[in-house]
């Protein structure tokens, strides 16, 4: 599994309008404050917000204190809908149309046990982002460890679970 670049920007600039959020209400962000605040470029944050914004993750505030604001409370956008907003799912059905070598169709398309292990673990990632909210990602990295913990959709033989 690769997150994107563009996945791992946007969904930091999604935790902190989350943030920010839950401390002054909706006050909005600027572009530029983003930037800084994320170590990016004005551009690349423009470029991550606009796609967030047509995706209905996020709002814009016009005027002088304007910037951006997410469009729903941080307990409501789950971690899935915002790398689906910013680069689509980790496994797709279509990822064997893609993989075909020098052939057509994949040799192994009939039967093909690669498939099925991409699918189980594209399915368990899907439930682990789809039941992980911005809000559960505000606190530190042991909350959220903890949260992943109590929230793992299947325990694998042999680890302990």
């Amino acid at each position: 599994m690769k997150v994107s670049a563009q996945e791992e920007y946007g969904l930091r600039c999604m935790l902190l309008l989350a943030r920010r959020q839950r401390r002054t209400g909706r006050e909005p962000v600027s572009l530029q404050e983003m930037a800084r605040e994320e170590g990016l470029t004005v551009p690349n944050v423009a470029k991550l917000i606009r796609t967030l914004r047509r995706a209905g993750l996020v709002r814009s505030v016009l005027g002088r204190s304007g910037g951006y604001s997410l469009s729903r409370e941080a307990n409501a956008i789950n971690i899935a809908e915002i790398l689906a907003a910013l680069g689509g799912r980790l496994y797709d059905t279509n990822y064997c149309g893609k993989h075909t070598g020098e052939l057509e169709v994949c040799s192994h398309m009939g039967d093909c046990s690669i498939r099925s292990l991409w699918g189980v673990i594209g399915g368990l990632l899907d439930r682990v982002l789809g039941r992980t909210t911005l809000a559960d990602l505000i606190g530190n990295e042991a909350c959220m460890t903890a949260t992943l913990d109590s929230r793992t959709p299947l325990a694998i033989a042999g680890d302990g679970r």
